[in-house]
């Protein structure tokens, strides 16, 4: 085994001299079984599943920058499988159990965490909502526990339960739920993808996308022309420019997510945190920074960078929960490129092009739903197929009306 405590002693006591390349940089070659756009988490699970459970490593995984460079680093980390609506309970709780034995499958530290994530509520509607939501979760197998406001007391005393302008009532949580290592997430897939000889192609942007007598026959890079058998397209905020490319138009819209982290302090809070009345979710990273986030920008966008608008509501809604933040300074903000859909939910599809298949419409759940996506996904693409746990996300769900709108905001892409 490469990665084992009797290597890292190793490597100590050699002084980290003999490290390898933990994949190859590989260059392009002329045709392949698949070819992968878009080297995120997504991306790289896929190749992976592709190659682990379907037996096809003829693949290529297309990355425009390096590995990691797009919404996989861009997060807050949070994983979770707290969802109410039938489409999206089989999902989220197979990536769930997909991250429960992830670094043992890939054999990389990812940092799973399983420290609980928290949703509070702080109304009577509301705690009839989250106990909706917390029994259909029972239901299916999936723990939840809905705590009252001495519950929620004993978990985060810090917050701001007798002067608040929305009084915390109580709250619903996932102990299984957490938070994984975001770069680890992509590093760990790119390792073992490539270890079963996926093809990690770093700086080819797709610059087109070939068809002839209706059906893909490869990709136009600025590496050159690579032919394929079949194209994948998972690029998330940048799906719909892919799609133009077919002259596709996706029923997403792309959207700028900002996340932020403070100075480090010692430990104040073990598990994630959700506020009810506010957009706001908030937890402590292992080198003691709070990472938080909050409601996407109002406008449509392609920049990795948010703006002073949104970091003012999201502070709001942080300072109304909890007080004491307005101590802290803020280290550093960045911004990921969402792929909002018009129900909030995602898509994992064939087009009605052949050979081309969808993976997009993530909104604000794409990093918990990387090890699922990557399998169901390359289910579909293996066996031309859905998954049963992805068999909801149809690309024409909105034209039949079978939506899976799990806040109930209707057909506005901005407000999921």
């Amino acid at each position: 085994m490469r990665y084992s405590l009797f290597s890292v002693l190793g490597q100590a006591l050699r002084g980290q001299r003999d490290w390898t390349p933990q994949w190859r940089d590989a260059a392009p070659q002329e045709a392949y079984d698949v070819v992968i756009v878009g080297g995120g988490g997504h991306g790289l699970a896929t190749a992976y599943y592709l190659a682990k459970e379907h037996g096809i490593t003829n693949v290529a995984v297309l990355e425009k920058s390096h590995v990691g460079s797009g919404n996989v680093g861009r997060n807050t980390t949070i994983v979770r499988s707290n969802y109410g609506l039938p489409g999206n309970i089989p999902f989220y709780e197979r990536s769930m159990k997909l991250w429960e034995g992830l670094e043992q499958d890939i054999n990389y530290n990812a940092m799973v965490s399983q420290r609980g994530v928290l949703n509070l509520y702080h109304s009577d509607a509301q705690r009839d909502a989250y106990a909706r939501r917390g029994n259909a979760m029972r239901l299916a197998g999936i723990d939840a526990e809905l705590l009252d406001r001495e519950g929620v007391r004993a978990m985060v005393p810090f917050i701001d339960f007798d002067n608040a302008r929305f009084p915390v009532k109580g709250g619903l949580l996932q102990r299984r739920g957490g938070t994984v290592r975001h770069d680890a997430v992509a590093w760990g897939y790119a390792r073992a993808a490539s270890d079963r000889g996926v093809d990690i192609v770093q700086n080819c942007a797709v610059t087109g996308i070939r068809r002839e007598n209706g059906r893909v026959t490869g990709v136009e890079t600025s590496r050159g022309v690579i032919r394929a058998n079949k194209v994948a397209i998972s690029v998330a905020g940048s799906s719909s420019l892919l799609a133009g490319m077919v002259d596709m138009r996706l029923p997403i819209e792309s959207h700028v997510l900002q996340a932020f982290v403070s100075e480090g302090v010692k430990p104040l809070i073990d598990c994630v945190m959700t506020f009810g009345a506010g957009h706001f979710y908030v937890s402590q990273s292992d080198k003691g920074g709070l990472v938080f986030g909050g409601d996407i920008d109002g406008y449509n966008s392609y920049a990795q960078r948010g703006n002073l608008h949104t970091i003012e509501d999201v502070m709001e809604g942080g300072m109304a929960l909890w007080p004491g933040l307005g101590r802290l300074r803020l280290l550093r903000h960045w911004g990921g490129i969402m792929d909002m859909s018009m129900d909030g939910s995602p898509i994992i599809d064939r087009t009605d092009i052949g050979g081309l298949y969808l993976n997009a419409g993530w909104c604000y759940g794409g990093f918990k739903a990387t090890p699922a996506a990557g399998f169901c996904f390359a289910h579909l693409i293996a066996r031309d197929e859905p998954h049963a746990d992805a068999s909801a996300y149809r690309l024409d769900r909105f034209a039949t009306g079978h939506l899976i709108d799990e806040k109930g905001m209707g057909a506005q892409p901005n407000l999921h």
